[in-house]
C-alpha cells in the first residue's frame, strides 16, 4: 500500500471536512467523525490542523474556490448571456450532483454570522474574501455589468434557499427563474442527521 504525504493526508481532510461540516455545522461536528472518514487518529489529525476552527476555515474557503472555479470553467470564451446561461448551468449540475457543496456553503454562511456576533471576524473576512473572487469571476463575463452581476448572484442565492428548503423543480415557486437557472429533476438534499459535540 503506497503511503499518503502530509499534503494528500491534508487535501482528504479539507474533503471530509466539507463533508461532515455540510451535514452538521460547525458546532455539530466533531473532529473525532472528520479523523474517522479520513482513517486517521486525532492525534495525527491535529498535526495536519492546529484545530477543528482552522479544519473549517480550510474547507470553507475550498468550498468558495471550488464555486469560482465552476464559473470559471463554465464561462471560459463566453460572454453576455452565453456566459450567464453557462454558469447558470453549471452551477444548477454542481448542486444536483454534489449536494454536500450546496450544504457546506449554507453551513458557511451560518458560521460567519455567529462569529461575527461572538467578535470573530477571521472567517467572515475569509468568506467574504471569496464571495469577492467569486463575484469578480461571474462580473466580467457578464460584461462587468453591476445589476447583472447582482442579479445573477441573487439568482444564486435564491436558488440555494429553495434547493435548500426542498422545492420541487415543478413547484410554481421557480417559475420566475430564468430556465437555465432553474434545477433540472429533483434534487434531494438529505436533512442533517443530528451530530455530537466537538470531540
Amino acid at each position: 500500500m503506497v503511503r499518503m504525504s502530509a499534503e494528500e493526508r491534508r487535501e482528504s481532510v479539507i474533503r471530509a471536512a466539507m463533508s461532515e461540516f455540510a451535514r452538521g455545522g460547525y458546532s455539530g461536528t466533531s473532529t473525532e467523525a472528520i479523523a474517522k472518514r479520513v482513517g486517521v487518529s486525532q492525534p495525527y489529525l491535529f498535526r495536519l490542523f492546529p484545530g477543528k476552527r482552522a479544519i473549517f476555515l480550510a474547507a470553507a474557503e475550498r468550498c468558495m474556490e471550488l464555486l469560482r472555479q465552476t464559473f470559471e470553467e463554465a464561462s471560459k470564451g463566453l460572454e453576455g448571456e452565453e456566459a450567464l446561461h453557462s454558469m447558470a448551468n453549471a452551477y444548477t449540475r454542481v448542486i444536483a450532483e454534489e449536494p454536500e457543496r450546496l450544504l457546506m456553503q449554507m453551513q458557511t454562511y451560518a458560521a460567519v454570522a455567529a462569529a461575527e456576533e461572538a467578535g470573530d471576524h477571521e472567517l467572515g473576512e475569509l468568506v467574504r474574501a471569496g464571495w469577492m473572487r467569486l463575484w469578480d469571476t461571474a462580473h466580467i463575463p457578464l460584461g462587468a455589468d453591476v445589476n447583472e452581476t447582482t442579479t445573477f448572484m441573487a439568482y444564486g442565492m435564491l436558488v440555494n434557499c429553495l434547493v435548500a428548503m426542498g422545492f420541487a423543480p415543478e413547484h410554481r415557486v421557480w417559475e420566475g427563474l430564468y430556465p437555465s437557472a432553474r434545477t433540472k429533476g429533483r434534487l434531494e438534499v438529505d436533512a442533517p442527521e443530528a451530530a455530537p459535540d466537538e470531540g
